[in-house]
């Protein structure tokens, strides 16, 4: 998968102390039962880096590079969010 980077999104995800390469592996490394449609092609993906970190990613496909993504908003999962989604897991 390919993923489209301009300084406005990579600039917002670090807002959040989230790297392109965080987002970029999270999404790829998604299982169901993400990706998640949220409505106008937006994707929601939850998981954990390999560094432990637990971080959304919401995406929509790039406008301007067929079949890739662009990266709209990735932050790191408040601690509520973090139990959902281990006991999501099991």
């Amino acid at each position: 998968m390919e993923f489209v980077w301009n300084h406005r999104n990579a600039e917002h995800i670090g807002e959040h102390g989230v790297t392109p390469w965080d987002a970029e592996e999270i999404v790829r490394e998604a299982r169901p039962p993400y990706p998640q449609a949220l409505g106008d092609g937006k994707r929601l993906v939850v998981g954990k880096l390999a560094d432990g970190r637990f971080v959304q990613v919401i995406y929509v496909p790039s406008r301007s590079m067929p079949g890739a993504v662009y990266v709209v908003h990735a932050r790191p999962l408040t601690d509520p969010e973090k139990r959902r989604f281990r006991r999501r897991k099991k």
